[in-house]
């Protein structure tokens, strides 16, 4: 592809790409899959990173991140972002109304929307683009995220039209839906880290990260609210809204105009119970003013806007008696309590259980068998017990004593020193533990055998078919062919018995069979060793290449790849330790597993003989991206400069102390731009 037919390709591409994601994000009217769509995106970002003198700062391929800092910069808000007042008082909004009747002496029209619950952010857009966002901060100044904004894909990089002020502020909020949520926090368990305690903390942690490129991996959504200009369409607020959604905004639907405190109140109602319904959090309404001109002249407190009130909802809680504890056993060995209820309804389902977390919370709470506790959703997904009721504790009752030995394998528990939960050490005894992972195994994100699942690996594992994931790979037709099993749901007591029949079968053996041209990265991540999730066994099969490579790597090589920290090495090293983990591995291999990346033949010899140096963050590339070129042209990297070293690789935040020794040794300093011209990129 010539540079003409490139640069006309990104420029097509940029156009679909940006019409798909308004179809997708601001009318819920997608009109092509999410294969099709990355399909697309990753052409894009592909051609690049071949032509970057064509990309833009506007480009879809933007929301890949990539940008590290080492801390967040200060962004004065043009426009001071005031905090709400908030009430749960009724009486209060009666007051209010009235309020605002005195001081503009007529009538008025309110405008109420939902009150997400996620972390608010402003966006600075200049001539259609956006420029720059920032948190809230302290209402003066917030900090820097334009950089992880940006991955946001709800969030426009380019607005659609030019009837838009050539200057102005987009406020919003960025939350998480509760199915991303739930997705996220079960990847995040089954690499053994501590899932997050509700949607709103995950959106919030997730927007003040400092890797872009890790942002860009997070569900993050967001909703637009407010608009603020000298140079307005509308004289209205919610008119400004409705124009806004016309330039690429994603605008609720939940939006409604009152005439009056009834008004008010009926939308009030109405969310009050359907908030259960909805597919993210709110905790409230916020009742505003719609003219423009009546909010100038109601004006503002020292902290809150007077033309605008939030009404908060009182956290569904019920109370019940806690009738036992259980523990449950994840596919890490991780020990889960679990508290058994006396059922009771709650936010509109039957509650049964609440999570309890770990020993520390049930300490912490104090609380006890056959206790009054109050129970509460709010913003978590799954109930949780928030107190007790003391006043009706049994004069007989006794702290809990949590378990010392794991509920299935009878295994005593550890719990080092830098954890919160205790641990059943026995991975390859215990049942949970190995359905687990064989489960984390066959899951889509990793091997894909679509044709198996929990069910069916219980079937399997009850007949002592498979005892490990390469168990999996000697499984035939006639072991499989009838087996059965009952199984009984425990809130319904309903049996259903499971038989394999020949599809069945069929379809077992050739989801198992497919498995074998699964990539290394994503085997790498099947094979469950805590800690490495897709992301970071992406990132060390592309730095080793090969399985044997990772294996005999040392702790201080491990921890010199690019965002692979102690604690992730220290586990591979102990995973590879083991003798039983390394049969498994062998016996994968010997049935064709992919242990290794496939390597493209090099690129060119232009770089042969050549040693190089990279530091510092990169536009167009990440140091380990870098790396792989120059290997690829027959070059060379070194960890640290010599006077061997023909070229220092600078990129942006670059210490000062390297670029001295850089110069003292009289090596060639290039830039990102300096080395593309240096190449050849052929993809």
């Amino acid at each position: 592809m010539i540079p003409e037919q490139a640069q006309n390709r990104i420029r097509q591409l940029t156009k679909q790409i940006r019409e798909h994601n308004y179809n997708y994000y601001v009318l819920s009217n997608p009109v092509i899959s999410d294969y099709d769509f990355d399909m697309l995106l990753e052409e894009l970002i592909k051609l690049e990173k071949e032509y970057p003198e064509f990309s833009k700062p506007d480009s879809p391929a933007q929301r890949v991140g990539g940008e590290i800092a080492k801390e967040f910069k200060h962004l004065k808000h043009k426009y001071p972002t005031l905090s709400l007042g908030n009430t749960y008082s009724r009486q209060e909004l009666i007051d209010f109304d009235e309020r605002v009747k005195k001081i503009t002496g007529t009538d008025v029209e309110y405008v109420c929307e939902l009150k997400y619950d996620g972390l608010s952010v402003s966006l600075t857009y200049i001539n259609g683009y956006l420029k720059q966002a920032a948190t809230r901060g302290d209402g003066i100044q917030g900090d820097d995220v334009t950089a992880n904004v940006k991955t946001i894909k709800s969030i426009p990089l380019k607005l659609r039209g030019n009837d838009y002020a050539y200057e102005f502020v987009m406020r919003g909020e960025v939350y998480i839906s509760h199915n991303d949520f739930e997705k996220m926090n079960q990847e995040r368990t089954d690499i053994g880290e501590t899932p997050f305690a509700n949607p709103r903390n995950a959106a919030s942690g997730s927007l003040k990260m400092l890797n872009s490129a890790e942002v860009a991996k997070r569900p993050l959504n967001c909703f637009l609210y407010f608009i603020l200009s000298e140079n307005l369409p509308f004289d209205t607020h919610y008119e400004n809204l409705i124009k806004a959604k016309k330039w690429g905004f994603r605008i609720s639907d939940h939006i409604t105009k009152c005439k009056n405190i009834n008004q008010i109140f009926d939308f009030i109602n109405f969310w009050d119970k359907a908030r259960n319904d909805l597919p993210f959090d709110i905790d409230g309404v916020v009742i505003k003013v719609n003219s423009l001109k009546q909010q100038k002249n109601l004006g503002f407190t020292a902290k809150n806007p007077r033309w605008a009130i939030a009404y908060k909802f009182k956290a569904e809680r019920v109370e019940t008696k806690l009738l036992s504890i259980s523990y449950q056993v994840g596919r890490t060995g991780a020990i889960t309590p679990v508290a058994n209820l006396k059922p009771i309804q709650l936010a509109g389902t039957t509650v049964k259980r609440a999570s309890l977390h770990n020993a520390d919370i049930i300490k912490k709470l104090d609380v006890r068998i056959n206790d009054m506790v109050y129970v509460e959703k709010g913003g978590e997904i799954i109930p949780k017990i928030v107190g007790v009721d003391f006043s009706q504790r049994p004069k007989d009752s006794v702290p809990v004593k949590y378990k010392e030995y794991c509920p299935e394998c009878k295994t005593p528990l550890i719990r080092k020193q830098d954890e919160v939960k205790h641990f059943c050490p026995n991975e390859f005894g215990c049942a949970p533990q190995i359905k687990g992972k064989i489960e984390h195994f066959i899951s889509h994100n990793a091997m894909n055998i679509d044709s198996l699942g929990q069910g069916k690996i219980e079937i399997l594992y009850a007949h002592n078919l498979i005892n490990n994931i390469a168990d999996l790979y000697d499984l035939k037709y006639e072991q499989l062919i009838n087996l059965e099993k009952k199984f009984v749901n425990q809130d319904t007591e309903k049996t259903r018995i499971v038989r394999f029949k020949e599809k069945t079968v069929d379809n077992i053996l050739k989801g198992i069979e497919k498995s074998k041209q699964v990539a290394f990265d994503r085997v790498l991540f099947a094979i469950g060793i805590r800690y490495v999730g897709a992301t970071v066994a992406k990132k060390l099969a592309n730095h080793y290449k090969n399985i044997d490579n990772l294996s005999s790597a040392t702790l201080e090589q491990l921890i010199s790849v690019d965002e692979i920290g102690e604690k992730i090495a220290q586990s591979i090293i102990d995973y590879f330790k083991e003798h039983r983990n390394r049969t498994i591995i062998k016996r994968l291999k010997d049935n064709g597993i992919q242990f290794a990346i496939k390597e493209k033949a090099n690129k060119s010899d232009i770089l042969q003989e050549k040693s190089f140096v990279i530091s510092g963050l990169f536009a167009h590339f990440s140091r380990d991206e870098l790396k792989n070129i120059i290997e690829q042209n027959n070059g060379r990297n070194t960890s640290s400069l010599s006077p061997k070293t023909d070229f220092l690789l600078a990129g942006k935040n670059m210490g000062p102390a390297k670029l001295a020794k850089a110069q003292k040794l009289k090596i060639k300093i290039i830039s990102e731009k300096e080395f593309i011209n240096m190449i050849t990129l052929d993809g």
